[in-house]
Order: structure tokens, then C-alpha cells, then sequence
């Protein structure tokens, strides 16, 4: 039993803060953030660009003498009157009218893929989402680079990014921890975050570069070996996409996590450097 005053009031001492270490460094917490603006500008204005043809396949061709899309958004004409907007999966066709093929207002319809809240610009205008979309993705590739560079130099990647065989023992402990919602504070990442963050820098990010490039007819004329890597221009514009969902799960999951885990610590580890380390655990480096 803890120990109380004359009036009953608890007197069991606070938790004992632990010591603030430096976490995160500056080439770490810049690109971080410029990563954040690229990838937002990115999303929306790729979606502006899918809406041109808001078709997915898997092939070098598409059209309609083919029967090779993945994924479709369109609107069509109710029999009562009036509209419907349908996206079809795999060949499974689900009504989401009002957010996805039609969207909009009876006086106002529009007949397009995603709402235009949902894209960069809003109004229907390629030619400005393809600048957008081409200018952030230079800047991310960029940053990205930057970003190998340092952290190869001073251990980031060695320290934090690439697993290592302790880690693999240790994941499925921190896959039932985050499970439990149980965050441990130390300064080397967990498992869990070394193996998710090498999917991202390893997997990810390099299949949205090259699929983009293989995209491209400058590329395509200089390199014409990658677009056959994935399968045709069709199937890369699908991987594109596909890989563009995984990063935005992993943003929001992300997001989750640093709420859950104490977003002032996580903000303030990527904005000074400086984290709060549990003060009753064995530091890893």
C-alpha cells in the first residue's frame, strides 16, 4: 500500500522523468519535414492525374478492346433519374456515390474519379497537375539522396534503419507491445520500426521512383529496359498506385503511433533532436 497523509491524500512519488537524448539529426528532422510537404503535394496531385483516366490495368495496353482493368471509377445514369458513381475492384462493383466516380451536387454534378477537395488543383487541369506532381517528386528524390548520403556517414542507416538478426528476434515482442499499446521509450528504435522503416526507404520508395520514371516517354527512350520490368506501362501506372496506398497506410499508422506513444516527445525528437528515454530502462544505442 502506498503511503498517505493525515487527510488520505496519496503521497507515492511521481514516476521519475527519464533523461533527454539526442535522437534525431539535423539532416534527419530537415528532410523528415521537406518529406512531409513532397508526399502531400504528391498524393493530390497524382490523384488530379488519375482522374484524367481513372482506370487501372495490368499490361503494356488498355482500351476498349481489352479486359485487363484492376480498377475503375465512373458514373453512370440511374434508371429513376439522376446519377450514381461506381468503383469497381477486381471485377467486384461497389456504389460510392457522392466520393468516388460522382460526386458533387445535383446542380452542380462532377464526373470524376476522386472528389475535387481531394485533388491538386481542385478544378480539373492535367497540365498543372503533372507540374506539381513532377516538381515535388524531383525534390523528394533529392531529399532522398541527401538524406542516404548522411545517414550512411554517420551510422543512421547502420544504427536505426537496416535490421539486424536481434531484431528479427525481437519483433514479434514489439508487435504484441504496440498490439497492448505499451511504448517503450529508449533511443535506438524497436524492431517494429527498423522493419517498417526498411520496407519504406528500401522497397517502397524505390518502386514509386522507378515506376514513375518508366512512366515517361524521355525515360523510356533512354532507358527502354525498365518499363519491361514491370510488365508494360499499364502495369507500372498500377504498381505506381498501389505503391502510393501503402505509403499513405503507413502515414496514417504512423500518425496513430506518435499520438499514442506522446506526441509532444515524438514532435519535439523531430523538431530539436532531443527524446525522452523511459527512465527505469537499460539504454540501447
Amino acid at each position: 500500500m502506498s503511503a498517505t497523509t493525515g487527510e488520505g491524500e496519496d503521497t507515492k512519488p511521481r514516476r521519475r522523468k527519464g533523461p533527454l537524448v539526442y535522437r534525431q539529426s539535423v539532416w534527419t528532422r530537415v528532410t523528415h519535414w521537406v518529406w512531409v510537404i513532397c508526399l502531400f503535394f504528391l498524393l493530390f496531385s497524382g490523384l488530379q492525374i488519375f482522374n484524367a483516366h481513372p482506370t487501372l490495368y495490368i499490361g503494356q495496353e488498355s482500351g476498349f478492346g481489352y479486359d485487363n482493368s484492376v480498377l475503375s471509377m465512373h458514373a453512370e445514369r440511374r434508371a429513376e433519374g439522376g446519377y450514381a458513381g461506381y468503383t469497381t475492384i477486381f471485377g467486384n462493383r461497389i456504389d460510392t456515390s457522392g466520393v468516388f466516380g460522382y460526386s458533387g451536387t445535383e446542380a452542380n454534378p462532377q464526373f470524376r474519379g476522386f472528389p475535387s477537395w481531394l485533388t491538386i488543383p481542385s478544378y480539373r487541369d492535367l497540365a498543372t497537375g503533372r507540374v506539381v506532381h513532377f516538381f515535388f517528386a524531383w525534390i523528394l528524390v533529392s531529399t532522398l539522396f541527401v538524406w542516404a548520403v548522411a545517414s550512411f556517414f554517420n551510422g543512421h542507416l547502420r544504427r536505426d534503419i537496416v535490421p539486424k538478426g536481434s531484431d528479427l528476434k525481437a519483433l514479434p515482442g514489439d508487435v504484441a507491445d504496440h498490439a497492448r499499446l505499451r511504448f517503450h521509450h529508449r533511443k535506438g528504435y524497436n524492431a517494429l520500426q527498423k522493419f517498417s522503416y526498411a520496407v519504406i526507404f528500401f522497397v517502397v520508395f524505390p518502386v514509386i521512383i522507378l515506376t514513375g520514371l518508366s512512366m515517361s516517354p524521355g525515360m523510356n527512350t533512354a532507358w527502354p529496359w525498365l518499363i519491361e520490368i514491370f510488365g508494360g506501362r499499364q502495369t507500372a501506372r498500377t504498381i505506381h498506385f498501389a505503391a502510393m496506398v501503402v505509403l499513405v497506410l503507413f502515414f496514417i499508422v504512423h500518425i496513430v503511433m506518435v499520438v499514442l506513444a506522446g506526441p509532444i516527445n515524438e514532435l519535439r525528437s523531430m523538431i530539436t533532436g532531443w527524446y525522452r528515454v523511459d527512465a527505469d530502462k537499460e539504454e540501447r544505442s
